[in-house]
């Protein structure tokens, strides 16, 4: 009897990173690991890295650091024709000017394999994506979702261990995309092999991954099943991202209980009380009750019909609740809200305050931001003072090297304003994330120096935006770096 030695893991990424001459990283820190035969999808908006990573893994490009691992042996550096692995994409790639069975057999022929052998593994790879018969036809007569297949067929005739997929259902219309993510996924289940999908599609991902791969700047920022992805999200940015949520600032005010919204609810998370944190609730998890029954009361200002269900929207106070209901309600009532406890998912509160580190200058200044910042150097060492000879001395009257010491500079979100006159502030930057929490907008801007600041607004702003930040000195707070 063999015992097979064969790993279940097929990739492994290690550290990977990809950072261009002018200074942008691709890809950063890239860690994961993928097991034979999964159907994993990298999922994130456009420029998350999720097609760099993929054209890393195809040989196309080479990484700045970092490896990739398959079946245990390092191939970073492999050439893209030597590495078991083909790639569909969202075009296609088709010859025009070569028939279905020369496209399909283009690979085999420049292996030089027998014809016979050619003609065998055509027949069996347009079997699979059923377009038996289609061997004389040209390229022009097939729909979109033929060419699709057909450009499946043409990867798959080669036997590779991974199947690489870049957005291929990007150029189809919604009713024919819909039809061939269920096509992929039967595809899938009777090849048995890796599949390693891209696409910025929640529902796509949701409806045929094994396991998803959230990506945001480079980063992955959650590894699921989509169920795990969907209800268990990690960050607000994953559960803003997959699928509609309602994301509110709260806190934790005992064992199971939170509040948020103006009201108090129970849940199932326990989370050490007094803790800030972002709760988030599905629109389907929201129940609409007599204004009397409700946890929560508000009036209802919009109601759209989406086929399944209504989508109804409940402001309450200064909070706005978007409700999936079967059951249409009128726009101006009054209604009570309520939520079960297993509906409200709770996250530990990301950046609650900027902190900034800044250096001290020979004139006992701040070296912040963009310029030179007045503060009091001795309220941060006990004991210290400004002598006669303008030197910074400790208790003991020894001198203090201030050019050694840092600072960390901190202010709060909802303490910095922005502005589209970029004078009025005293840093400028694009928005690169905006997250919208019931009763503001939360916004990540990323400043020309390469800070990215939390930015707590009532407003809409536009993602890429060019900003100005207004920062009130009044509301900086200083500590030493230990």
């Amino acid at each position: 009897m063999s015992i097979s030695t064969q790993s279940e893991n097929i990739l492994e990424f290690k550290s990977l990173c990809r950072a261009f001459e002018d200074g942008f990283v691709a890809v950063d820190d890239f860690n994961l690991t993928i097991k034979r035969g999964e159907f994993v999808t990298f999922l994130g908006p456009s420029g998350c890295g999720k097609t760099t990573t993929l054209r890393m893994l195809a040989g196309f490009d080479l990484p700045s650091s970092g490896e990739i691992l398959l079946n245990g042996k390092d191939i970073t550096r492999l050439p893209a024709n030597e590495r078991p692995i083909n790639t569909v994409f969202q075009r296609y790639a088709l010859f025009p000017h070569l028939n279905i069975f020369d496209n399909i057999a283009f690979g085999l022929k420049l292996k030089k394999l027998p014809r016979t052998e050619v003609v065998k593994k055509v027949k069996k790879a347009l079997e699979m994506v059923d377009l038996e018969g289609f061997e004389s036809r040209t390229v022009q007569t097939l729909s979109g979702g033929q060419q699709q297949r057909i450009a499946i067929a043409r990867a798959i005739v080669n036997e590779p261990q991974i199947l690489l997929l870049d957005e291929p259902l990007g150029a189809l219309d919604l009713k024919m995309r819909k039809e061939m993510q269920l096509e992929l996924k039967s595809m899938h289940e009777k090849l048995g092999i890796t599949f390693i999908y891209v696409t910025h599609d929640q529902e796509e991902a949701l409806t045929m991954s094994d396991k998803i791969v959230v990506m945001s700047e480079g980063r992955i920022q959650q590894v699921g099943a989509p169920e795990d992805i969907y209800n268990e999200p990690k960050n607000a940015f994953v559960a803003d991202f997959i699928g509609e949520s309602n994301i509110f600032s709260g806190i934790m005010t005992g064992k199971y209980r939170v509040r948020f919204c103006g009201a108090e609810f129970t849940c199932v998370d326990d989370v050490e009380n007094g803790t800030m944190i972002d709760a988030v609730l599905r629109p389907e998890d929201i129940l609409i009750t007599p204004p009397q029954e409700g946890i929560i009361r508000g009036t209802v200002t919009s109601v759209v019909f989406k086929g399944v269900h209504y989508e109804i929207t409940v402001q309450s106070g200064k909070n706005e609740i978007v409700i999936q209901s079967t059951r249409k309600a009128q726009v101006g009532s009054q209604v009570g809200l309520t939520v079960e406890p297993e509906g409200i998912h709770i996250m530990l509160a990301e950046h609650t305050v900027n902190r900034i580190e800044a250096g001290i200058n020979s004139g006992y200044r701040l070296d912040f931001l963009d310029g030179e910042w007045d503060f009091d150097i001795t309220g941060l060492i006990p004991g210290s003072r400004i002598n006669e000879a303008d030197t910074l001395v400790d208790a003991h009257g020894d001198e203090i090297d201030a050019s050694l010491l840092r600072v960390i500079v901190s202010i709060k979100p909802e303490d910095i304003s922005m502005s589209d006159d970029e004078e009025a502030g005293v840093v400028r930057g694009h928005i690169i994330n905006l997250i919208y929490k019931g009763d503001h907008y939360s916004y990540i801007v990323r400043t020309d120096e390469d800070e990215d600041f939390i930015v707590h607004d009532e407003y809409l702003w536009n993602m890429n935006d060019y900003v100005s930040l207004i920062i009130p000195k009044d509301k900086l707070q200083y500590a030493l770096k230990k």
